[in-house]
């Protein structure tokens, strides 16, 4: 074994240091001829290579020249160390011949566990292993008294017969493990038993609630017709097509008609009514084509919303912009909309492949003017400002949306713009008036590609329309 590799309190000197392995001697030998010295084990390991000299001079070294050196073997001996386990927390010091005296009551030092369980741990973990993680601890259950070695008492814990436990179905009853199986069998409230109607299983205290719903439960018909050994999901049926003492109501109900009785005069009360039916249907019929055309007016009044803008999503771009492509001057058509609450009636058109001068190479956009309902209220030519926006979907929260945003004030003379007459047509590329005023070189195909104009296959167009206050009020 080569030298001491410890943690001495002063550096040894030097005459100390073994010249083989550079450490503290230990068990030092000398040799008589040259009067060297070196660790007994470090010189034999030498020696054992066949070189017969030695280390320091090279001189010839003869077996019977070499002597225990015990006066130097007490000086190292009596050198002050630290503890191998000083870094650990250990702070002992001593002589290098007392560390294994030492090591007998270190808290840091790994011995066996007395028990043979196989683990090793240091003095100061002993006593917690011993008293809760030795497999071969001896441990007494504190419910049936049993002892146990620590891995059986482990499995027993779970499945001790007279260990208190609640009760599985959460009645809040305690018990003993053994009383368990009765318990939840014949006395606990939230054990589940099967209807004796239906078979299905419920909680013992909701059963008979159960009972008062079950769809299988024998009942008798409630209008006496003599029907008996029903089931409750039988009764609905039996009373809607088979009673023939149930009362009725008359089919005609919805249209006004306040006819109830038997079920079984119901078809001589439809042929005497005829006619009278056939009066309040076609009163009703009237009544729901006025409240249709209503909603129509109110949905289309709440379409642009009150504040003078509209959102257009052109959904399945790829293949409508290949349609632009293959068919010149192919358009695109936004629902109708209102400037404002009883305002101008407007349409939003796209050329995905562009038009007029941006043929081919851009997206051309315009607004026209469309009759609306409030025409004669209204100042005339058109005068609300327009903006175009081509909104930029990126994600907000990784880049600033870089909106396309072009606006421009109506030409007074345009001739869309001018108050529309009753049968104009909307989409006539050959009538001036149907023309709609806008841009057709709205944004390029190469700078709509840059960025997330177009995502998810659909890009979204916002047109706002400013109206002077004067004439919204």
């Amino acid at each position: 074994m080569p030298g001491f590799d410890y943690k001495f309190l002063e550096k040894p000197k030097r005459r100390f240091q073994c010249p083989l392995c550079i450490k503290t001697m230990r068990e030092p030998v000398q040799v008589s001829t040259c009067g060297h010295r070196f660790c007994d084990t470090c010189l034999q390991e030498f020696l054992s290579e066949g070189v017969f000299k030695c280390p320091e001079d090279q001189l010839p070294l003869d077996y019977a020249k070499i002597y225990p050196d015990p006066e130097l073997e007490q000086q190292i001996l009596a050198l002050n160390i630290r503890c191998i386990h000083s870094e650990e927390g250990c702070r002992w010091t001593g002589q290098v011949k007392q560390l294994q005296g030492h090591f007998s009551t270190c808290s840091y030092n790994v011995i066996p566990c007395p028990n043979r369980c196989a683990t090793k741990l240091t003095r100061r973990e002993l006593p917690a292993h011993l008293q809760h993680d030795c497999t071969k601890r001896q441990v007494r259950c504190e419910h049936c008294g049993d002892d146990f070695t620590g891995a059986a008492y482990e499995e027993h814990q779970g499945v001790c017969p007279q260990e208190s436990v609640y009760c599985e179905n959460k009645c809040g009853a305690r018990l003993a493990r053994r009383l368990l199986g009765r318990h939840g069998a014949t006395e606990c409230p939230k054990r589940t038993l099967p209807c004796r109607h239906c078979g299905k299983g419920f909680v013992w205290d909701t059963l008979q609630n159960h009972q008062y719903q079950c769809p299988q439960f024998l009942v008798s018909c409630p209008h006496q017709c003599g029907a008996v050994s029903l089931t409750r999901e039988e009764l609905t049926a039996h009373v809607r097509d088979g009673c023939n003492t149930s009362q009725v109501i008359c089919p005609f109900r919805e249209a006004g008609c306040k006819h109830r009785g038997p079920k079984v005069a119901m078809s001589r009360h439809l042929e005497d009514m005829a006619k009278a039916h056939l009066n309040l249907m076609c009163g009703m019929v009237n009544r729901q084509r006025q409240e249709i055309l209503e909603l129509r007016r109110e949905v289309e009044e709440m379409s642009a919303g009150r504040c003078g803008a509209f959102l257009w999503k052109v959904a399945d771009y790829t293949r409508q912009f290949q349609e632009a492509r293959r068919h010149s001057n192919s358009e695109c058509l936004s629902p109708t909309f209102c400037s404002h609450r009883y305002g101008y009636r407007l349409q939003a058109s796209a050329f995905l492949d562009g038009n007029g001068s941006g043929e081919g190479s851009f997206l051309s956009l315009y607004i026209r003017v469309l009759p609306g309902e409030y025409d004669n209220l209204l100042e005339w030519p058109f005068p609300g400002r327009v903006t175009f926006s081509l909104l930029d979907q990126s994600d907000p929260s990784f880049s600033k949306p870089q909106h396309i945003i072009e606006t421009f004030n109506p030409d007074p003379s345009w001739k869309n713009f001018q108050r529309p007459r009753a049968g104009r047509p909307t989409c006539d590329p050959t009538d001036e008036s149907a023309l709609g005023f806008g841009y057709p070189k709205f944004i390029s195909h190469e700078e709509i590609r840059k960025r997330n104009y177009i995502r998810d296959d659909a890009i979204f167009l916002k047109v706002s329309v400013d109206i002077p206050q004067k004439i919204i009020a």
